[in-house]
């Protein structure tokens, strides 16, 4: 026997046992099992090869068990179960995909059908240079017409004495945020006597409130901010609103405009006005306020306008031009490149545009998202999987229904997504918005389903490896920016869709679709908002929300009533740190006092003075030139806050000293009177002084 043989059997001592016979064990050996051993995985290949080299002098070395063959390639492994390796194995062989990858290809369901629209180019457009004519005609058709209908839509008829209507946003208010309006409001003056013709865009009852904002004793969020309405709950005529209130809201809860089209008036400020009547009006629930407020604005009635906003007619156009587009076009080139462009400019010009004065104004924004916006789309083409879903794809039905019409579901995502609880992925909101967990539970389980079917496809094309290291290369990004100090993580519209493309690169119906809706979700997100950051400074991400800062501790009130005249003394403690230089006293939510700790004469005090015969408040510090004019028997609304220079920090919540001339102190914690983060995000947008027309 060769040297060969005898080295197998040294590693082999069952196989030496069998052919020699010359071991004894016995019956009570710990190694012997009275059952039979289960077969192993090489016996079948060993009785074969030892019974033919049994009856013949053949030297074929006996082979070495499979176990043992990999023992090798597992020997930093050894601390880990065998069973476990096996599996682990099992997962590696599964993961590099069939050994015959297959590549997936749409099948055109009824493919006459959808196979018609090319046999018509083919029939009647035969060469290049007509298809290329045709194409270049087809989209200066679409550009003109998109042209013509956006300057008609910036047309509205002039109003005798007031002109022709000026363009609001959907966040224009009167009174400034934050404390901008100054003492007693002098920066947001003339509070009366004086109006404009305004123009509303659609869709302005989707912008509410996302932090707390204060209005009284209440806290209004995810709501939009409009306080006030017809005085008689059984009379729409007559409303009366805030002057903190969102204009254009206002007006769609007035009836004086439409929220699907928008429209035009004309808005009068009225003073000083009291009982601001809670109501619900075409789609808005409006907030009361049981107070008074310097300053508030009504619509005129009876006001002929004619504006309507044409986002409606630019996207029935676009949605036509790009069907009609998909159907007869073969290239995916010119389809995904045609389609993303149009797409952009309807959605950043008509469908979700962002704020503006003007359509140059608009059209320089959208330019400047555009440049940008191109490249990253030919690095989603040629790089993340565009091309390969649509590449040889000539199911043209399936393509326009599921890959474009997804696209727009994810263009139009501030209408098709709007039901969604969730109005930003921060951890804050998550917190307080009432059914995000849920709403962010539901999305991460069909997420989960979706990622899940993809990689099914993946592997069965033997891409699922190179998928996973992208992924993995993902997961240590995110990762990475999570544990940076001093940033936050925001996730964009534009970056889920950097996330998931890579997921799509497949032509599988389910496939046509996820891409669609990520490549519209891009688009909106970046025609809209722009290239956001992905990291952002928690005083960026913080926006109005409470900053968590010291409060100031108020002393017991002394309340003095003489005749017809009361007045409260307001006292507190010295801050604790020469941070705090300053105090600001709200009352009704219009800042009424701002004393500097340093200041000669300071009196560490604040009185307020209610004169019941003149029917009139005011202070007795250095702003007693205010007064405000209201009915007796209202309560009034104090709030107070630490200022750092000019710098405001949070206030408490609302002490009411009611109609009783009774006292009740402030709850525990800070409120918000600032407000800056609505659903579109800007900041809130002053009504120019340029407008102000005086009317009486």
């Amino acid at each position: 026997m060769s040297s060969n043989q005898t080295e197998d059997r040294s590693i082999s001592p069952d196989v030496e046992q069998q052919e020699t016979g010359s071991r004894t064990v016995h019956s009570d050996s710990p190694i012997v099992s009275n059952a039979r051993p289960a077969r192993l995985e090489y016996e079948e290949d060993y009785n074969e090869r030892s019974s033919s080299s049994s009856s013949s002098s053949d030297n074929t070395p006996v082979p070495t068990p499979r176990f043992m063959q990999d023992e090798g390639s597992w020997k930093r492994w050894k601390w880990v179960p065998y069973s476990v390796r096996r599996f682990g194995k099992a997962v590696v062989n599964w993961g590099r995909g069939p050994q015959t990858p297959k590549v997936f290809q749409i099948a055109p369901l009824f493919p006459a059908v959808q196979h018609a629209p090319l046999w018509l180019m083919d029939r009647f457009l035969p060469k290049k240079k007509q298809r290329a004519g045709l194409y270049a005609f087809y989209v200066s058709l679409w550009v003109v017409i998109f042209a013509i209908v956006m300057w008609r839509g910036q047309a509205s008829s002039e109003i005798p004495i007031w002109g022709r209507p000026s363009t609001i946003s959907c966040s224009t208010v009167y009174w400034s945020r934050n404390n901008d309006c100054g003492l007693d409001g002098m920066n947001c003056r003339p509070f009366n006597g004086t109006g404009f013709a305004f123009r509303c865009p659609a869709n302005c009852a989707s912008v509410q409130v996302l932090n707390p904002r204060a209005v009284g004793a209440q806290e209004v969020v995810y709501k939009p901010l409009v306080i006030g309405g017809p005085p008689d709950a059984a009379n729409d005529q007559n409303s009366v609103y805030r002057g903190d209130s969102f204009l254009c809201g206002s007006a769609i809860h007035a009836g004086v405009v439409s929220n699907q089209n928008g429209g035009c008036g004309v808005v009068e400020l009225v003073g000083t006005q009291q009982n601001y009547v809670s109501s619900s009006r075409n789609g808005i629930d409006s907030i009361g306020f049981d107070s008074y407020f310097p300053k508030s604005f009504t619509f005129q009635q009876d006001i002929q306008c004619t504006a309507k906003d044409v986002r409606w007619p630019l996207l029935a156009i676009t949605v036509v031009f790009t069907a009609f587009l998909s159907l007869f076009t073969a290239s995916p080139g010119v389809f995904y490149f045609s389609t993303f462009i149009a797409l952009f400019w309807e959605v950043g010009m008509a469908s979700d545009p962002p704020s503006y004065s003007t359509v140059p104004a608009l059209f320089s924004d959208i330019l400047g998202k555009f440049l940008p916006a191109m490249f990253c789309a030919w690095v989603f083409y040629d790089k993340v999987g565009v091309r390969r879903t649509l590449d040889g794809l000539t199911a043209q039905v399936e393509k326009t229904v599921l890959w474009l019409g997804g696209c727009w579901v994810g263009a139009l995502s501030n209408y098709t997504f709007d039901f969604i609880p969730i109005q930003r992925l921060t951890g804050h909101d998550l917190e307080q918005q009432p059914g995000a967990k849920a709403a962010l539970a539901v999305i991460v389980i069909v997420l989960f389903v979706i990622l899940v079917s993809q990689v099914w496809f993946f592997q069965q094309e033997g891409r699922l490896v190179r998928f996973l290291k992208l992924y993995a290369l993902f997961v240590v990004g995110v990762v990475v920016c999570l544990v940076l100090p001093n940033l936050s993580l925001r996730i964009h519209h534009y970056v889920i869709a950097l996330l998931f493309l890579p997921a799509t690169g497949i032509q599988t119906r389910p496939s046509l679709l996820y891409q669609g809706i990520l490549i519209g979700l891009f688009i909106n997100g970046i025609a809209r908002w722009g290239f956001d950051p992905v990291l952002q400074t928690s005083s960026a991400l913080q926006g109005d929300a409470q900053l968590g800062s010291l409060l100031p501790t108020l002393l017991a009130p002394a309340i003095n009533i003489t005749g017809n005249i009361a007045s409260i003394t307001f006292s507190w403690e010295a801050p604790p740190s020469p941070q705090y230089d300053a105090i600001s006293v709200l009352v009704n939510d219009v800042e009424r006092f701002r004393g500097f700790f340093g200041d000669e004469g300071f009196s560490n005090e604040f009185v307020w003075t209610r004169d019941n015969s003149t029917t009139s408040s005011s202070s007795s510090n250095n702003n007693s030139n205010n007064s405000s004019s209201v009915s007796s028997g209202i309560d009034e609304y104090f709030r107070f806050a630490f200022m750092d220079g000019t710098d405001v920090y949070d206030y408490t919540k609302a002490g009411v000293w009611d109609a009783d001339f009774n006292w009740v102190g402030p709850e525990p914690g800070s409120s918000k009177v600032r407000r800056r983060g609505v659903v579109t995000v800007e900041d809130d947008v002053p009504v120019p002084s340029s407008l102000h027309r005086r009317f009486s």
